[in-house]
Protein backbone atom coordinates (compact mmCIF):
# COMPACT_ATOMS: atom_id res chain seq x y z
CA UNK A 1 0.00 0.00 0.00
CA UNK A 2 1.16 3.55 -0.66
CA UNK A 3 0.08 7.18 -1.00
CA UNK A 4 0.18 8.53 -4.56
CA UNK A 5 0.38 12.27 -5.29
CA UNK A 6 -0.11 13.84 -8.71
CA UNK A 7 2.22 16.85 -9.02
CA UNK A 8 1.02 19.08 -11.86
CA UNK A 9 3.26 21.39 -13.86
CA UNK A 10 3.05 24.08 -16.51
CA UNK A 11 5.26 23.55 -19.56
CA UNK A 12 7.54 21.33 -17.50
CA UNK A 13 7.87 23.69 -14.53
CA UNK A 14 6.20 22.64 -11.32
CA UNK A 15 3.45 24.83 -9.93
CA UNK A 16 3.56 25.85 -6.29
CA UNK A 17 0.60 23.54 -5.72
CA UNK A 18 2.77 20.59 -6.79
CA UNK A 19 5.09 21.21 -3.85
CA UNK A 20 2.12 21.73 -1.54
CA UNK A 21 0.43 18.43 -2.43
CA UNK A 22 3.80 16.66 -2.12
CA UNK A 23 4.33 18.17 1.36
CA UNK A 24 0.81 17.11 2.27
CA UNK A 25 1.22 13.63 0.80
CA UNK A 26 4.38 13.03 2.83
CA UNK A 27 2.55 13.79 6.08
CA UNK A 28 -0.43 11.65 5.06
CA UNK A 29 1.96 8.77 4.27
CA UNK A 30 3.51 9.15 7.71
CA UNK A 31 0.06 9.05 9.34
CA UNK A 32 -0.84 5.96 7.33
CA UNK A 33 2.58 4.41 8.03
CA UNK A 34 3.33 3.84 4.39
CA UNK A 35 5.47 5.31 1.61
CA UNK A 36 4.90 8.26 -0.73
CA UNK A 37 5.02 8.05 -4.53
CA UNK A 38 4.73 11.18 -6.70
CA UNK A 39 3.55 11.05 -10.31
CA UNK A 40 4.60 13.71 -12.82
CA UNK A 41 3.77 14.22 -16.49
CA UNK A 42 6.37 15.79 -18.81
CA UNK A 43 8.20 17.49 -15.94
CA UNK A 44 11.64 19.02 -16.37
CA UNK A 45 13.38 18.72 -13.00
CA UNK A 46 11.73 16.05 -10.87
CA UNK A 47 14.53 16.25 -8.28
CA UNK A 48 12.83 19.38 -6.88
CA UNK A 49 10.12 17.16 -5.39
CA UNK A 50 12.65 15.39 -3.17
CA UNK A 51 12.95 18.57 -1.12
CA UNK A 52 9.32 18.12 -0.04
CA UNK A 53 9.39 14.42 0.76
CA UNK A 54 9.00 12.59 -2.56
CA UNK A 55 10.66 9.26 -1.82
CA UNK A 56 9.83 7.81 -5.22
CA UNK A 57 8.86 9.62 -8.41
CA UNK A 58 7.19 8.22 -11.51
CA UNK A 59 7.64 10.41 -14.56
CA UNK A 60 5.55 10.10 -17.72
CA UNK A 61 7.07 11.51 -20.88
CA UNK A 62 4.45 11.59 -23.61
CA UNK A 63 3.99 14.26 -26.28
CA UNK A 64 0.27 13.52 -26.43
CA UNK A 65 -0.02 14.69 -22.81
CA UNK A 66 1.66 18.06 -23.39
CA UNK A 67 -1.79 19.68 -23.29
CA UNK A 68 -4.00 18.87 -20.31
CA UNK A 69 -6.66 16.27 -21.06
CA UNK A 70 -8.77 15.25 -18.06
CA UNK A 71 -9.75 11.83 -19.37
CA UNK A 72 -6.23 10.85 -20.42
CA UNK A 73 -4.64 12.26 -17.27
CA UNK A 74 -7.16 10.44 -15.07
CA UNK A 75 -6.45 7.14 -16.82
CA UNK A 76 -2.69 7.65 -16.46
CA UNK A 77 -3.02 8.42 -12.74
CA UNK A 78 -5.29 5.41 -12.30
CA UNK A 79 -2.68 3.10 -13.83
CA UNK A 80 0.05 4.61 -11.63
CA UNK A 81 -2.16 4.08 -8.56
CA UNK A 82 -2.70 0.44 -9.51
CA UNK A 83 1.01 -0.07 -10.19
CA UNK A 84 1.94 1.31 -6.77
CA UNK A 85 -1.03 -0.29 -4.95
CA UNK A 86 -2.04 3.17 -3.72
CA UNK A 87 -4.87 3.33 -1.22
CA UNK A 88 -4.84 7.17 -1.08
CA UNK A 89 -4.48 9.36 -4.17
CA UNK A 90 -3.96 13.10 -3.72
CA UNK A 91 -4.45 15.85 -6.31
CA UNK A 92 -4.73 19.61 -6.01
CA UNK A 93 -8.00 21.55 -6.20
CA UNK A 94 -7.01 23.68 -9.18
CA UNK A 95 -9.30 23.90 -12.21
CA UNK A 96 -7.44 20.94 -13.72
CA UNK A 97 -7.60 19.01 -10.46
CA UNK A 98 -11.32 19.62 -10.01
CA UNK A 99 -11.90 18.47 -13.58
CA UNK A 100 -9.90 15.22 -13.51
CA UNK A 101 -10.50 14.07 -9.90
CA UNK A 102 -14.15 12.92 -10.35
CA UNK A 103 -13.15 10.94 -13.46
CA UNK A 104 -10.24 9.43 -11.54
CA UNK A 105 -12.51 8.50 -8.63
CA UNK A 106 -14.92 6.72 -10.99
CA UNK A 107 -12.03 4.89 -12.65
CA UNK A 108 -10.73 3.70 -9.29
CA UNK A 109 -14.20 3.10 -7.78
CA UNK A 110 -13.02 5.45 -5.04
CA UNK A 111 -14.66 7.99 -2.77
CA UNK A 112 -13.60 11.58 -3.49
CA UNK A 113 -13.34 14.56 -1.14
CA UNK A 114 -12.58 17.95 -2.73
CA UNK A 115 -11.33 21.17 -1.09
CA UNK A 116 -9.74 19.37 1.85
CA UNK A 117 -8.30 21.84 4.35
CA UNK A 118 -6.16 19.80 6.76
CA UNK A 119 -4.47 16.49 7.34
CA UNK A 120 -6.92 13.61 7.86
CA UNK A 121 -8.58 13.86 11.26
CA UNK A 122 -8.52 10.07 11.34
CA UNK A 123 -6.96 7.45 9.08
CA UNK A 124 -9.25 4.60 10.17
CA UNK A 125 -11.99 5.59 9.58
CA UNK A 126 -10.67 8.04 6.98
CA UNK A 127 -12.08 11.46 7.83
CA UNK A 128 -11.17 14.84 6.37
CA UNK A 129 -12.17 18.44 6.97
CA UNK A 130 -13.46 20.19 3.83
CA UNK A 131 -14.47 23.70 2.82
CA UNK A 132 -18.16 24.12 2.08
CA UNK A 133 -20.57 26.83 0.90
CA UNK A 134 -17.87 28.81 -0.93
CA UNK A 135 -15.49 28.65 2.05
CA UNK A 136 -18.09 30.08 4.46
CA UNK A 137 -18.25 26.84 6.43
CA UNK A 138 -16.65 23.42 6.62
CA UNK A 139 -17.75 19.84 7.05
CA UNK A 140 -16.22 16.56 8.17
CA UNK A 141 -16.42 13.90 5.46
CA UNK A 142 -15.68 10.21 5.82
CA UNK A 143 -14.50 8.17 2.84
CA UNK A 144 -15.47 4.54 3.34
CA UNK A 145 -14.13 3.06 0.08
CA UNK A 146 -10.91 1.07 0.04
CA UNK A 147 -9.29 3.66 -2.22
CA UNK A 148 -9.61 7.36 -1.41
CA UNK A 149 -9.14 10.36 -3.70
CA UNK A 150 -8.34 13.62 -1.89
CA UNK A 151 -8.35 17.09 -3.48
CA UNK A 152 -6.24 19.48 -1.38
CA UNK A 153 -7.45 23.07 -1.25
CA UNK A 154 -4.82 25.54 -2.45
CA UNK A 155 -2.78 27.35 0.18
CA UNK A 156 -4.42 25.42 3.02
CA UNK A 157 -1.44 23.28 4.04
CA UNK A 158 1.59 25.22 2.84
CA UNK A 159 5.04 24.07 1.75
CA UNK A 160 6.96 21.94 4.24
CA UNK A 161 10.55 21.08 3.39
CA UNK A 162 11.34 17.46 4.20
CA UNK A 163 14.31 16.50 2.06
CA UNK A 164 14.71 12.82 1.33
CA UNK A 165 16.73 10.66 -1.04
CA UNK A 166 14.43 10.37 -4.03
CA UNK A 167 14.38 7.55 -6.56
CA UNK A 168 12.79 8.10 -9.95
CA UNK A 169 11.68 5.89 -12.76
CA UNK A 170 9.98 6.34 -16.10
CA UNK A 171 6.40 5.22 -16.38
CA UNK A 172 4.48 4.57 -19.59
CA UNK A 173 0.73 4.09 -19.09
CA UNK A 174 -1.31 2.35 -21.76
CA UNK A 175 -3.47 5.05 -23.38
CA UNK A 176 -5.77 4.52 -26.34
CA UNK A 177 -7.33 6.86 -28.89
CA UNK A 178 -10.51 6.74 -26.80
CA UNK A 179 -8.66 8.63 -24.02
CA UNK A 180 -8.21 11.54 -26.43
CA UNK A 181 -11.68 11.75 -27.95
CA UNK A 182 -12.03 15.20 -26.40
CA UNK A 183 -9.43 17.55 -27.86
CA UNK A 184 -8.32 21.10 -27.11
CA UNK A 185 -8.98 23.32 -30.10
CA UNK A 186 -6.89 26.24 -28.82
CA UNK A 187 -5.05 27.29 -25.67
CA UNK A 188 -4.79 30.92 -24.56
CA UNK A 189 -1.81 31.69 -22.37
CA UNK A 190 -0.72 34.73 -20.45
CA UNK A 191 2.98 35.47 -20.77
CA UNK A 192 5.21 37.34 -18.38
CA UNK A 193 2.56 37.41 -15.66
CA UNK A 194 1.98 35.65 -12.38
CA UNK A 195 -1.18 33.59 -12.61
CA UNK A 196 -4.01 34.03 -10.14
CA UNK A 197 -3.82 30.33 -9.27
CA UNK A 198 -0.13 30.51 -8.30
CA UNK A 199 0.01 33.99 -6.74
CA UNK A 200 0.59 34.63 -3.05
CA UNK A 201 -0.73 38.17 -3.55
CA UNK A 202 -3.58 39.28 -5.83
CA UNK A 203 -4.39 42.92 -6.63
CA UNK A 204 -7.91 43.31 -8.00
CA UNK A 205 -9.83 46.24 -9.44
CA UNK A 206 -13.52 47.02 -9.93
CA UNK A 207 -15.73 49.58 -11.59
CA UNK A 208 -14.37 52.21 -9.22
CA UNK A 209 -11.39 52.42 -11.59
CA UNK A 210 -13.79 54.14 -14.07
CA UNK A 211 -12.12 52.74 -17.18
CA UNK A 212 -9.46 50.48 -18.65
CA UNK A 213 -7.20 53.49 -19.17
CA UNK A 214 -6.69 53.68 -15.39
CA UNK A 215 -5.55 50.09 -14.98
CA UNK A 216 -1.91 51.11 -14.93
CA UNK A 217 -2.02 51.85 -11.20
CA UNK A 218 -3.32 48.32 -10.52
CA UNK A 219 -0.44 46.85 -12.51
CA UNK A 220 2.09 49.16 -10.83
CA UNK A 221 1.01 48.06 -7.37
CA UNK A 222 1.02 44.42 -8.48
CA UNK A 223 4.55 44.78 -9.88
CA UNK A 224 5.85 46.12 -6.56
CA UNK A 225 4.23 43.27 -4.64
CA UNK A 226 5.07 40.54 -7.15
CA UNK A 227 1.32 39.98 -7.40
CA UNK A 228 -1.19 38.76 -9.96
CA UNK A 229 -3.79 41.18 -11.27
CA UNK A 230 -7.50 40.40 -11.19
CA UNK A 231 -10.86 42.10 -11.62
CA UNK A 232 -14.52 41.89 -10.72
CA UNK A 233 -17.10 40.44 -13.11
CA UNK A 234 -18.51 43.83 -14.27
CA UNK A 235 -15.01 44.90 -15.28
CA UNK A 236 -14.50 41.83 -17.48
CA UNK A 237 -18.05 42.16 -18.85
CA UNK A 238 -17.30 45.75 -19.86
CA UNK A 239 -14.20 44.57 -21.70
CA UNK A 240 -11.79 46.55 -19.55
CA UNK A 241 -9.91 43.36 -18.64
CA UNK A 242 -9.80 39.82 -20.08
CA UNK A 243 -12.16 37.23 -18.63
CA UNK A 244 -9.11 35.25 -17.51
CA UNK A 245 -8.68 37.86 -14.74
CA UNK A 246 -12.28 37.68 -13.50
CA UNK A 247 -12.36 36.38 -9.92
CA UNK A 248 -15.37 35.50 -7.80
CA UNK A 249 -17.96 32.75 -7.55
CA UNK A 250 -18.52 32.76 -11.33
CA UNK A 251 -14.84 33.38 -12.12
CA UNK A 252 -11.57 32.10 -10.75
CA UNK A 253 -11.40 31.35 -7.02
CA UNK A 254 -8.76 33.14 -4.95
CA UNK A 255 -6.86 31.44 -2.12
CA UNK A 256 -3.90 33.81 -1.89
CA UNK A 257 -2.21 34.97 1.30
CA UNK A 258 -3.18 38.57 0.49
CA UNK A 259 -6.05 39.94 -1.62
CA UNK A 260 -6.27 43.68 -2.27
CA UNK A 261 -9.62 44.86 -3.63
CA UNK A 262 -9.62 48.33 -5.16
CA UNK A 263 -12.88 50.00 -6.16
CA UNK A 264 -14.86 46.79 -5.65
CA UNK A 265 -18.06 47.13 -3.61
CA UNK A 266 -18.20 43.44 -2.67
CA UNK A 267 -21.21 41.76 -4.23
CA UNK A 268 -22.00 38.43 -2.61
CA UNK A 269 -20.83 36.48 -5.69
CA UNK A 270 -17.46 38.22 -5.58
CA UNK A 271 -17.03 37.67 -1.85
CA UNK A 272 -17.87 33.99 -2.23
CA UNK A 273 -15.01 33.53 -4.67
CA UNK A 274 -12.34 35.34 -2.65
CA UNK A 275 -13.40 34.31 0.84
CA UNK A 276 -10.55 31.79 1.06
CA UNK A 277 -7.90 34.54 0.83
CA UNK A 278 -6.15 34.70 4.19
CA UNK A 279 -5.91 38.51 4.45
CA UNK A 280 -8.25 40.86 2.57
CA UNK A 281 -7.55 44.59 2.17
CA UNK A 282 -10.25 46.86 0.74
CA UNK A 283 -9.86 50.36 -0.71
CA UNK A 284 -13.16 52.10 -1.47
CA UNK A 285 -14.69 55.56 -1.26
CA UNK A 286 -17.96 54.18 0.16
CA UNK A 287 -17.69 53.40 3.90
CA UNK A 288 -20.87 51.32 3.59
CA UNK A 289 -19.50 49.07 0.87
CA UNK A 290 -20.31 45.42 1.77
CA UNK A 291 -16.69 44.39 1.26
CA UNK A 292 -15.63 46.25 4.42
CA UNK A 293 -17.59 43.74 6.52
CA UNK A 294 -15.48 40.90 5.12
CA UNK A 295 -12.18 42.80 5.12
CA UNK A 296 -9.31 42.37 7.55
CA UNK A 297 -8.12 45.89 6.76
CA UNK A 298 -9.97 48.72 5.04
CA UNK A 299 -9.11 52.15 3.66
CA UNK A 300 -11.95 54.58 3.02
CA UNK A 301 -10.61 56.85 0.31
CA UNK A 302 -10.28 57.61 -3.38
CA UNK A 303 -8.27 54.88 -5.11
CA UNK A 304 -6.73 57.47 -7.44
CA UNK A 305 -5.22 59.11 -4.37
CA UNK A 306 -4.57 56.10 -2.13
CA UNK A 307 -3.11 53.55 -4.56
CA UNK A 308 -0.28 55.68 -6.06
CA UNK A 309 0.80 56.73 -2.55
CA UNK A 310 0.69 53.13 -1.34
CA UNK A 311 2.75 52.02 -4.35
CA UNK A 312 5.40 54.68 -3.73
CA UNK A 313 5.63 53.82 -0.02
CA UNK A 314 6.07 50.15 -0.88
CA UNK A 315 8.80 51.00 -3.37
CA UNK A 316 10.59 53.05 -0.70
CA UNK A 317 10.24 50.22 1.81
CA UNK A 318 11.62 47.63 -0.61
CA UNK A 319 14.53 49.85 -1.65
CA UNK A 320 15.62 50.04 2.01
CA UNK A 321 15.62 46.30 2.51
Amino acid sequence: MSVLVFADNSEGKFKKTAFEVTSYGKKVAELAQTNLVVLTINANDISELGLYGAEKTLNINDEKLKIFNAKAYANAIKQAAQKEDASIVIVDSSINGLYLAPILAVNLEAGYASNVMTLPLSVDPFQVKRKAFSSKAYNISEIATSIKVVGLSKNSFGLIENQVDSNSEDFSPSLSDDDFNIKSVSVEKMTGKITIADADVVVSGGRGLKGSENWGMIESLADVLGAATACSKPVSDLGWRPHSEHVGQTGKPVSSNLYIAIGISGAIQHLAGVNAAKVKVVINTDPEAPFFKAADYGIVGDAFDVVPKLTEKLKEFKSNQ
